[in-house]
């Protein structure tokens, strides 16, 4: 008897000390205390993780139809669909997703430009691909980080940025179908610069130079003399977003926070040095705009609220005019070199991203490419509702409303459970598309979902997106805490049973809301997030911190580097003491993979039980579908185990 008790005694010993960190592997992923994965489940996934989408690229000459990028296999791909409804044939085959393919105006060129990086490491390369052989090759050194192809409108040449010198600071070069060899350094001033445009005639170039979300500059560069001259100088912080030249080379259009709490579309005369606002009776953002070939017509996005609308604008009348399509988002404009059409892409809560195309001519859209859906009626997705929630404290003597999208079950009786989801950034925004997952979670799981678009958030003016920089970070976690009060005040909903989830900034709102409110959060799931600012900040990309700082703070002065120790959620790991999923690619080069991996260690100490996913192929995210089929999979799971039970 004795000796069967010392047996199980041993038994006990090794369970209990495995069983803690349940650790294997399955391909590139590295697994801990998740459980296989039942059949039943993967099953039920799998239309709602075959759904495609299809993304604009660029034009082909001579009428040959268009380049687009979607995902056949396990990584997106570029394409070409030569008519509208025609065949996606597959021009590239690479093992990493692709994204950037920009088309070369000169139809003797038959390339295109595209980039790639390796394993999610962000290092990304440039690429030359003849569309006709088929046949591609690297343009650039393979070392350094590559940004912001853009072909002069001769198709001669292309210029890019890179940070080849310190990792830190991006010069801006000048390059040709040559290759390497060929490439001139046109520009080197220290920071994060970028080419945008070329001037109609090819001698000068319109750079940027970005600070942060809040502060950016434009710059006119003479490529022969490679001087520089700033577009209207000033003392005052201005936020830039796109912009072009103006046909005849005499002044930019561009896109400027700098007379509105929003982003307005203005005209800057380069002689006279005079803004000419264009968009006065729009006040929100503006997103994207393109300029007609002929340049007496500008099309543009706006946000508003979320949601993002369509207008034309008559460049000599200045009259503005509203392209009535369904709610969604509208986004990669790009006119035909022609002139005769205009391509875009529009997603939309019941259909995903596809490309449609506006015949000027004949005012009629054509819908150029038809994303499978797995067979899901898509016409039966919940649509989200907008909503504004009182938080704690008040603007102009009111109480400050914080926006939200809401997604409510339709086949599930309340009170719902609830999944609070939250964005990254800091400074991006939630918008309502075409999410299969969040479908999933209302009509198979009947978990109710808030995406609230807190503080910092963009789309909501140059002051929204600052309230929570710096010493005021903890301001955006009071926002959870309201909507928490805002739920526990829905009779349908059930406070009892609330997840969030996040990714990146998002990933740092989790583990800050479940130190904060551990009492009122039943369980997490954060992915690539940032658990101590200190180390992250010293530990991100070089290019990076400068631009972080001006967010979050300077690690390197000692009373902010106190204040953002005391904040950090690894400071406070002790009191996260609910379930903790979290997810994180291993070349991550924004947040390194040991912001995840010290929160992980701190919580297990808690006795909490942490779900751990690693990819050794990834970085900040997922891009390749069977791993990110997996981490759906697992999270489903995990919400079954801990907020529905």
């Amino acid at each position: 008897m004795k000796k069967i008790i010392i047996i199980l005694s041993v038994f006990f010993i090794i369970t209990k000390t495995f069983g803690e960190i349940n650790r294997y592997k399955k391909g590139n992923l590295v697994i801990e205390n998740i459980p296989e994965i039942p059949v039943s489940l993967i099953k039920k996934l799998t239309p709602y993780q075959n759904t495609r989408y299809a993304s604009f690229r660029d034009w082909l000459p001579n009428d040959k139809g268009m380049i687009i990028r979607t995902r056949l296999g396990n990584v997106s791909q570029i394409h070409l669909v030569e008519t509208p409804k025609g065949f996606r044939k597959q021009l590239t085959f690479s093992n990493e997703p692709l994204d950037v393919a920009t088309i070369c105006p000169n139809p003797q060129n038959p390339f295109f430009l595209f980039t790639q990086d390796s394993a999610g490491n962000e290092v990304k390369q440039i690429y030359k691909f003849n569309y006709i052989t088929g046949k591609h090759q690297l343009l650039t050194d393979g070392k350094s980080k590559h940004l912001a192809p853009r072909w002069s409108n001769k198709g001669d040449k292309f210029t890019f940025s890179r940070n080849i010198q310190n990792t830190r600071d991006f010069d801006i070069y000048l390059s040709t179908l040559k290759g390497e060899k060929s490439s001139q350094r046109i520009l080197e001033k220290g920071g994060y610069w970028y080419p945008v445009d070329f001037s109609p005639d090819d001698k000068n170039l319109l750079v940027k130079k970005y600070i942060s979300a809040n502060e950016s500059y434009y710059y006119v560069l003479d490529i022969n003399k490679k001087t520089i001259i700033q577009i209207n100088p000033g003392d005052k912080k201005i936020a830039y977003g796109q912009a072009y030249w103006a046909r005849n080379g005499k002044g930019v259009y561009l896109v400027s926070d700098q007379f509105s709490n929003f982003k307005q579309l203005l005209y800057y005369e380069l002689e006279t040095k005079h803004n000419d606002i264009l968009t006065k009776q729009i006040p929100w953002d503006i997103e994207e705009f393109e300029l007609l070939p002929s340049g007496d017509t500008i099309v543009f996005v706006s946000n508003e609220d979320g949601i993002t609308k369509l207008y034309f604008l008559n460049t000599k009348t200045r009259l503005i005019t509203q392209a009535h399509l369904p709610d969604g988002l509208i986004y990669n404009l790009k006119f035909k070199p022609d002139g005769t059409q205009l391509a875009m892409v529009i997603n939309t809560p019941t259909s995903p991203s596809d490309v449609y195309t506006l015949n000027l001519k004949e005012k009629r859209f054509i819908r150029w490419t038809y994303s499978e859906v797995a067979g899901i009626d898509t016409s039966s997705f919940s649509q989200a509702q907008l909503l504004h929630y009182q938080t704690f404290d008040s603007i102009d003597g009111e109480p400050r409303l914080i926006p939200a999208f809401y997604y409510k079950p339709t086949t599930f009786k309340p009170p719902y459970p609830v999944l609070i989801i939250c964005h990254g950034g800091p400074e991006s925004q939630y918008t309502p598309g075409f999410y299969t997952i969040i479908q999933f979670y209302l009509n198979k799981m009947g978990i109710a979902v808030i995406a609230p678009n807190i503080r910092g958030s963009s789309g909501y003016g140059k002051e929204y997106v600052t309230l929570d920089n710096g010493y005021k970070r903890e301001d955006a976690v009071r926002d959870i805490g309201a909507l928490l009060d805002w739920i526990d005040k829905q009779p349908e909903l059930d406070a009892s049973r609330i997840c969030i989830t996040g990714g990146s900034y998002g990933g740092y709102m989790v583990l800050a809301s479940m130190v904060h409110y551990s009492n009122r959060i039943r369980c997490g799931m954060g992915s690539v997030g940032i658990s101590n600012f200190v180390t992250f900040l010293e530990n991100t990309g070089k290019y990076r911190q400068d631009l972080r700082r001006v967010e979050y703070g300077d690690e390197q002065d000692p009373r902010m580097r106190k204040f953002l120790i005391e904040i950090s959620p690894l400071t406070n790991a002790h009191k996260i003491i609910k379930p903790l999923f979290i997810a994180q690619g291993l070349h991550d080069p924004r947040v390194p993979v040991t912001e995840a991996e010290q929160i992980v260690k701190a919580v297990r100490k808690n006795g909490a039980d942490v779900w751990y996913l690693l990819a050794e192929d990834e970085g900040h995210g997922f891009a390749k579908k069977s791993n990110r089929d997996f981490y759906i999979q697992a999270q489903i799971l995990f919400l079954e185990k801990y907020l529905l039970k």
